[in-house]
């Protein structure tokens, strides 16, 4: 019968990662590298994964190593493996880094389509407009008809009082009264104050 193939180190070889953190959560720097050079590769893999970004995915993995380093004391085998709690810091790290990057993104969205909305409700100013449009006809409508035909003609044709008068033929004393009277009529009618 023919042994079984390994694919890996020999299982002598595999170094005992959790008396290792504690030899790292006192600062041991030589244990700390034996226990990067296991966990790098599987936390780069994963984050690497989450991310799909290679330099983001290295920047992250190295957060992740850093924070293992730092939080050494933290860690409880009780809990689980190192390799188990590295992998969650990195997830987790991964994670926050996408949320972070699609918050930014929609940040970035709302704030061009502030750039692009006008500064005014212009449905808004349309019906007032209309509806102002329709209060001075309705007022209009209130002068009498030599009040109403010297107004138009003033300011809606643009023609000066002497242009009004001829237009007419009538005075030009005639022409300024019915225009006074018109445009007061004009004014208490649309509610304006003096």
């Amino acid at each position: 019968m023919k042994e079984p193939v390994r694919i890996g180190p020999p299982p002598s070889a595999v170094p005992d990662l959790e008396a290792l953190m504690g030899q790292v959560a006192v600062g041991a720097r030589d244990a700390f590298t034996t226990v990067y050079d296991t966990v790098a590769g599987p936390v780069l893999g994963l984050v690497r994964r989450v991310l799909r970004d290679p330099a983001q995915s290295e920047e992250v993995a190295q957060e992740v190593l850093v924070e293992v380093w730092r939080t050494a004391a933290r860690y409880r085998p009780a809990k689980g493996t190192v390799m188990t709690w590295g992998m969650t810091l990195a997830h987790r790290r991964a994670v926050d880094r996408v949320r972070s990057a699609q918050a930014a993104a929609d940040r970035e969205e709302r704030a061009a389509l502030l750039d692009r909305t006008p500064a005014f409700d212009e449905v808004a100013e349309q019906v007032e407009t209309r509806l102002e449009r329709e209060q001075v006809r309705r007022c209009l409508r209130t002068l009498t008809e030599l009040q109403r035909e010297s107004v138009s003609l003033a300011y809606y044709r643009g023609l000066a009082y002497r242009e009004v008068a001829e237009l007419l033929s009538v005075p030009l004393g005639t022409v300024k009264t019915r225009l006074r009277d018109g445009l007061i009529r004009l004014r208490d009618c649309l509610g304006v104050s003096a």
